[in-house]
């Protein structure tokens, strides 16, 4: 993969006609304003940026052909559209919204099915890792966490989700060399988020990741600190 995955549109066609769509971006910035307004993290184009790149990433460096990586691009950069519904089952209603908007745009029922079921299968809760798009979906999704996710700008204001997201100082996912694990790696600033609360929030998260990672025989670890706690 290249540094930047946005740049790459002879690679990635399908990626980057959705990227540049002007509906597609529409429904990006609304389902952020209503997350905003409940006090989520960021869940607009930053986000899925960076979930856009570590599905690359994943898929590119397991030897994934490009076709399956535009697919899985595509997936990643529209997982979280269905939030401008409701976020109860967003990634059900997001996934909807994928199907009407791609065949719109007349892609094939091939492409489509590929995309939906990642999407449909992201979020902890209900997600499975169905497939390799799937899997890296889920490992990309729930390996973002932050400091530029908090959306308050007040500290006041901050519940468990804000301190935790704040008191990431660095966030890497890597495979390593063999292909053996994908690791989590975290620099926390233990003044805004202790440890604990991370696992509080994430720990259904990071089991789902676990599972994701066991669908390409890697294993997942989780450092924090320097510490390997998973």
């Amino acid at each position: 993969m290249s540094n930047n995955i946005h740049d790459d549109e002879k690679r990635f066609p399908l990626f980057n006609r959705v990227r540049h769509d002007h509906d597609i971006s529409v429904y990006i910035e609304e389902q952020n304003k209503s997350l905003q307004a409940m006090g989520f993290t960021e869940h607009s184009f930053a986000h899925i940026g960076v979930v856009a790149d570590r599905t690359g990433y994943i898929l590119d460096t397991l030897g994934i052909d490009d076709h399956t990586i535009d697919l899985a691009l595509t997936a990643a950069w529209m997982h979280d559209l269905g939030n401008v519904i409701n976020r109860v089952d967003h990634s059900q209603s997001g996934a909807m919204m994928t199907f009407y908007l791609l065949d719109k745009m007349g892609v094939p029922a091939e492409d489509i099915a590929p995309i939906i079921r990642a999407i449909g299968n992201h979020d902890e809760g209900s997600g499975v890792p169905v497939s390799n798009i799937a899997a890296a979906l889920i490992l990309a999704d729930k390996s973002d966490v932050r400091r530029s996710r908090v959306q308050d700008e007040d500290k006041r204001n901050y519940d468990i989700h804000d301190r935790v997201n704040y008191s990431v100082k660095s966030s890497k996912l890597k495979i390593n060399q063999d292909h053996t694990s994908i690791k989590l790696k975290l620099e926390i600033d233990t003044r805004y988020g202790e440890i604990g609360e991370y696992f509080e929030i994430f720990m259904e998260r990071m089991l789902l990741c676990r599972k994701a990672a066991n669908f390409f025989n890697l294993e997942f670890h989780l450092i924090i600190n320097e510490q390997t706690l998973m």
